[in-house]
């Protein structure tokens, strides 16, 4: 992959936009943005981003092609402390997965779902 990232950018498939981006709007407190689909196919909502940064940019998305619900990919989110936006979950009305554990040198993680059934981490070094 010639020193660039594994992940360039990642979609979470959701059935009611509204419902979802309420939902992580209120568990980063963040505000998520429309944007456009080039082929026009899709909703779409953008989680903040800046693309000439490290990491990985992604969207909500609401599409005929795809489904929402727990599966073999996994996005963990990077957060200040997983601990606070894993309760922010429950209250915006998603579930604790596994709560908050060590993952030794690398940190702490939650998995939670959302309010679309998607399974998704949070992942801090406190």
């Amino acid at each position: 992959m010639g020193g660039t990232n594994a992940i360039g950018w990642f979609d979470v498939y959701v059935d009611d936009m509204e419902r979802a981006a309420a939902f992580y709007e209120a568990v980063f407190q963040r505000q998520l943005e429309s944007i456009d689909d080039p082929a026009d196919e899709t909703i779409m909502r953008c989680f903040p981003a800046d693309m000439g940064a490290y990491g990985a940019g992604g969207a909500l998305v609401k599409s005929s092609r795809a489904q929402p619900g727990p599966g073999g990919t996994l996005v963990y989110f990077s957060v200040d402390d997983c601990a606070e936006e894993q309760s922010r979950a429950v209250a915006a009305g998603g579930k604790v997965v596994r709560p908050k554990f060590s993952i030794g040198q690398f940190g702490w993680v939650a998995m939670c779902m959302d309010t679309e059934g998607n399974l998704f981490g949070l992942s801090s070094m406190r």
